[in-house]
């Protein structure tokens, strides 16, 4: 299908009727909706992006008129962890334009790796942005690893963007924990990501919420994070092995985070165990 982005910056400056001297800022806004629906009806496979200013144009309405948004220019991996967290409380994933940016991010100069930035766009509509012909994707194990993350996502994508978001609170700042839970509760994949340094290390443990409490679920990491014992990063006991336990357990206790550093994320992978 075509594909058309829809970058509506500009203020609107004396928003007025020139004869009436009436506002006419909603007038405007009707008029947008009428002419995304006019560009669908006359070219049906056309898909519409929906950006502005970091949101300007992101609203319950223009959901119904566009086939995504863009939530923010800022493509940096940190950033896009609390922008996300909170674009998700109004958008669906499956709406949330999400890339894949080269190392170093355009907007802030910072450098993060590709687990972290992967990582980070696995849960909205996945897309890359980041010149793979270039340098610095250019060496064989870059483009292994690009390649491994695209099919965990095309894996995962049926529950990604049909499930059930849920996210905990954590007693300490610097973490963010969400998920995706699949409608009959069978599955879920949890983001347990650090966004700064903590003075707890380990931070103690992660409740993994949206669960059938009365159900085991084997937990088990996903995706290629590694962790190695040590005094400063400890690895939970579950990580390499997986655990059995029910969903009330995950919800009102958790389980033993793993040690980050700050600017990574782990990827927790939730399947209902066969009843015996």
């Amino acid at each position: 299908p075509s594909y058309l982005k829809w970058d509506h910056n500009r203020d609107l400056l004396e928003a007025g009727n020139s004869a009436s001297g009436r506002p006419i800022g909603h007038q405007q806004t009707r008029a947008y909706y009428r002419l995304l629906d006019r560009l669908h009806d006359e070219f049906p496979d056309l898909e519409i992006e929906s950006c502005a200013g970091g949101g300007g144009r992101i609203d319950i309405e223009a959901l119904e008129h566009t086939d995504r948004i863009w939530a923010s220019d800022s493509n940096d991996a940190l950033e896009r962890q609390r922008i996300q967290r909170y674009t998700t409380l109004l958008v669906p994933p499956e709406m949330m334009g999400a890339h894949i940016g080269p190392p170093t991010a355009h907007t802030t100069g910072r450098t993060h790796t590709l687990d972290f930035r992967a990582s980070t766009a696995f849960f909205g509509h996945l897309g890359i942005e980041w010149n793979v012909a270039g340098e610095d994707a250019s060496q064989p194990e870059q483009r292994d690893a690009l390649r491994s993350w695209i099919g965990l996502h095309r894996q995962w994508r049926w529950l990604l963007h049909s499930g059930t978001l849920v996210r905990s609170d954590l007693p300490v700042p610097g973490r963010i924990v969400h998920g995706v839970v699949a409608p009959d509760q069978s599955t879920a994949i949890y983001s347990y990501a650090s966004t700064d340094s903590v003075h707890e290390n380990p931070v103690g443990r992660i409740r993994l919420e949206g669960l059938a409490a009365d159900v085991n679920y084997r937990v088990t990491r996903l995706g290629p994070l590694e962790l190695w014992d040590s005094a400063m990063r400890a690895k939970p006991a579950w990580w390499d092995t997986g655990i059995v336990v029910s969903g009330r357990v995950l919800e009102r206790s958790g389980v033993q985070a793993p040690s980050l550093h700050p600017e990574e994320a782990a990827l927790i992978l939730v399947e209902q165990v066969a009843q015996t």
